[in-house]
């Protein structure tokens, strides 16, 4: 376990930076004045930079007071360079000097953007080759000298172990927990569910929850324990309009079967569609607030596109509600169109729900 306060420290968005490099760094043994050859390979996952969710990179390399640079690989995050820089080693080198790699992303306009920078002292290198993928850093940080000046932040950090037994060591647990499913006959108050749904706290009430289905989906028993305590929780509901609003045990457990037994249903269905929608791209904004009209030429934020002139509040309001329109009914028409490939115990712990909750409120108000 971890408790301890760490120090906030500025951020330039402009220097954060991801992503790896690949290098390879020799200094051949033989040949006067010695070379030092930086083999630029590629890089990759570096930031994005740039409104169309890429960058421009391009690497520069410095050592023994000179610079060279790669080209440019234009609207990637994966440059592939496969470049040779190769520097003059001076006698009095290696010394402490440093080799210093930085990448960039080249703007047309304006300064470059920092994506990040590695460095190797020149002893290293002379010593022996190097060669692998290298994790791009941001410069040092001044925060050292800030004193605290920006508070602290309290963090705790604990390892929760789960500790798997055999399964003979929980069958008098699980005994008494499907009791009532397995033996209906029994009074109802009686029971182990029963006890322990009212000793739970909400606090714990989630966590029990979850425990609960995965004990009764691995008994084949999910469907009857959601029969069960919503049937005990429809015998204490009296104003249908509050039905399965109450953070109960059953709600919870509700909650977790569904994200236990339906996640992959979710992800078949609305996956391709959610898909789409973030590689198209397309500007969506309905709040005038955040509408950029005033500007003679307007970038829309999510791809490069430019409009001429001024836009009207309506224009991009029609445009979007289209878009946002035909959106949302692609999603409508996913879930609907999906009936088949609903999960059979969904479909049963539901049709059974809708049973138990007719029998409660029959009356033809509550159809």
């Amino acid at each position: 376990g971890v408790d301890s306060w760490l120090s906030l420290v500025p951020v330039d968005p402009d220097e954060e930076v991801q992503g790896e490099i690949h290098l390879e760094l020799r200094v051949p043994g033989q040949g006067h004045p010695r070379v030092l050859r930086c083999h630029l390979i590629e890089a990759r996952d570096l930031a994005p930079r740039d409104p169309s969710g890429t960058s421009d990179p391009f690497a520069r390399v410095s050592c023994c007071g000179h610079t060279l640079e790669t080209a440019v690989i234009k609207k990637t995050r994966f440059p592939h360079w496969d470049k040779v820089l190769e520097f003059e080693l001076g006698e009095s080198e290696p010394g402490e000097g440093v080799l210093s790699v930085e990448v960039w992303d080249w703007d047309i306009v304006g300064k470059n953007d920092f994506l990040g920078r590695v460095e190797f002292p020149l002893d290293t290198i002379c010593t022996a080759p190097i060669k692998g993928w290298f994790q791009l850093l941001p410069f040092p940080s001044t925060a050292e000298n800030l004193g605290g000046q920006l508070g602290a932040l309290r963090l705790m950090v604990r390892l929760v172990e789960d500790r798997v037994l055999p399964p003979n060591y929980y069958q008098p647990l699980i005994q008494l927990l499907t009791e009532p499913i397995l033996c209906p006959d029994q009074p109802p108050a009686g029971t182990a569910l029963a006890i322990l749904e009212e000793v739970t706290s909400g606090e714990s009430r989630q966590d029990v929850a979850t425990k609960l289905v995965k004990i009764f989906l691995g008994q084949g028993l999910s469907v009857p324990l959601l029969d069960y305590l919503t049937t005990r929780e429809l015998a204490r509901t009296t104003d249908p309009n509050t039905l399965f609003r109450s953070n109960s045990l059953a709600s919870k457990s509700v909650e977790q079967f569904m994200k236990v037994v339906g996640l992959p249903y979710l992800h078949e269905v609305l996956k391709p569609v959610v898909n789409r929608i973030f590689e198209e791209k397309k500007y969506v904004e309905l709040d005038p607030g955040k509408m950029e009209l005033s500007r003679s030429r307007r970038w829309c934020p999510c791809r490069r596109i430019s409009f001429k002139g001024s836009l009207s509040e309506a224009r991009v309001r029609e445009s979007s509600l289209e878009l946002l329109q035909g959106y949302l009914g692609d999603i409508v028409d996913a879930i609907v169109g999906s009936v088949e490939k609903c999960p059979l115990l969904m479909r049963m712990a539901f049709k059974q729900l809708r049973r138990r909750v007719e029998e409660r409120f029959p009356s033809a108000q509550h159809e």
